[in-house]
């Protein structure tokens, strides 16, 4: 058994940006991460100004600029015709003023190994989180599965960060209230060329939608089917397949796609009424579920850990200096604070998604063809509405800065501890 002040299940954007915010503040943390590597096509690419402008507070923006990335200066909607700008970044109130576009493995990559300078800060990969360490009513810390070996990590904040498909919150007996999305995404990738547009966008037909994420040397397809409806897709044949995506998106070389290279995720959208128990905090998809809508998943995850990290690491930094860090779980009434601050950036993120949701993509999935109609709505929106869009996507509401306690990383040298 190992003892830490704070153990974090899931090297997502919620965990990994946490486990640097604790570990920059002198706290002793560690990261566990299923997976032996970071590398998932379904994660998300979109860092929106708000994680930018965290990233710049933490000194990490000339590494973050090294990464292979391009830039959205708005998110669009392509008709068929042409790209109509929906929500325009370009004259946000902040110091960057684009969506980057990062495989987000890169991103994690960068977070954990800055995280990795840091003497206090340990990540365990291969390590898998399944069940909580309970004493006198109070969360302990975890059980985990690493390489087939059951080992206990003993901490005063345990943090569940991983995923929607939470191990931890559920033994945690939370359960999350289900907010329903009308569709679920069949995730591919085909080749990118030369002469390609360099546009991430979403184009919407008659019964389905395509979303394309620039990854340089291909394409990410996100292709958007009715809820439940991927055996449908399959029974129409891989050729009906095929010509719907070169139809929707005549650029695309969909020739050589077959239903073996397409993976399916389940879209849900839902969040937890209660975040925490004395020792135990739940954060990111874990506890709010996002709809891919605008991309914004990443983002609320971030702000998650940088709000957390605003509120506890005061408090934990002077637990650990009194060597006691494992026999003081972290008080119910303290992670209170953390649910508080978050609650209302995410019900009102999910308000707009559903919204969204129900009003266009259930819509769009029913079989009405709605691209020349969304085009023109597009069009003649206002521009203090785009950019008024641009400003609820890229900023989000309630957007958080780093406070907590601070070593300048482009100061740190030490090498990673492991």
């Amino acid at each position: 058994m190992t003892d830490t002040t704070c153990v974090i299940a899931g090297g997502g954007p919620a965990g990994a940006m946490l486990a640097l915010l604790l570990a920059r503040a002198g706290i002793d943390v560690t990261l566990l991460e299923k997976h032996a590597d970071f590398l998932r096509d379904f994660r998300g690419d979109t860092i929106h100004p708000s994680t930018l402008q965290v990233l710049d507070e933490l000194g990490l923006m000339a590494e973050f600029e090294k990464l292979p990335h391009h830039t959205l200066p708005f998110l669009a909607l392509n008709t068929g015709e042409e790209l109509v700008p929906l929500a325009d970044f370009r004259r946000l109130p902040c110091r960057y003023r684009h969506v980057a576009m990062v495989p987000q493995w890169e991103f994690l990559n960068m977070i954990t190994t800055a995280a990795a300078r840091l003497p206090n800060f340990r990540l365990i990969m291969r390590a898998e989180a399944y069940d909580l360490i309970r004493d006198g009513g109070a969360v302990r810390g975890v059980k985990y599965r690493e390489e087939g070996r059951e080992r206990e990590i003993r901490a005063a904040l345990t943090v569940a960060a991983d995923g929607r498909g939470s191990g931890l919150r559920r033994a945690a007996g939370f359960q999350p209230v289900e907010l329903g999305a009308p569709m679920d995404v069949a995730w591919f990738r085909l080749d990118r060329h030369d002469g390609d547009p360099v546009e991430t966008f979403l184009r919407p037909g008659a019964g389905v939608g395509v979303a394309a994420i620039n990854r340089d040397s291909y394409w990410q397809l996100a292709y958007l089917i009715p809820k439940g409806g991927y055996e449908a897709l399959k029974a129409r044949g891989v050729a009906a397949f095929r010509d719907t995506v070169k139809r929707l998106v005549p650029f695309l070389e969909p020739d050589a796609l077959t239903f073996d290279d397409v993976s399916v995720l389940t879209v849900r959208v839902n969040r937890l009424r209660r975040w925490h128990l004395p020792g135990l905090l739940v954060i990111g998809d874990a506890a709010h579920a996002m709809s891919p809508i605008a991309g914004v998943g990443i983002n609320l995850a971030v702000q998650d850990a940088v709000a957390a990290a605003n509120i506890l690491a005061g408090p934990m930094a002077k637990a650990q200096r009194r060597r006691r860090p494992v026999l003081d779980p972290v008080p119910d009434s303290l992670l209170a604070r953390v649910q508080r601050r978050r609650m209302y950036p995410t019900v009102a993120t999910q308000f707009l998604q559903l919204q969204i949701q129900n009003r266009v993509i259930a819509k769009v999935l029913s079989g009405q063809e709605l691209s020349q109609d969304l085009g023109g709505a597009a069009r003649n929106i206002p521009g203090p509405l785009k950019r008024l869009a641009g400003r609820v996507v890229g900023l989000g509401f309630l957007p958080e800065h780093v406070r907590s306690h601070h070593v300048d990383m482009r100061a740190v040298t030490v090498d990673a501890v492991q």
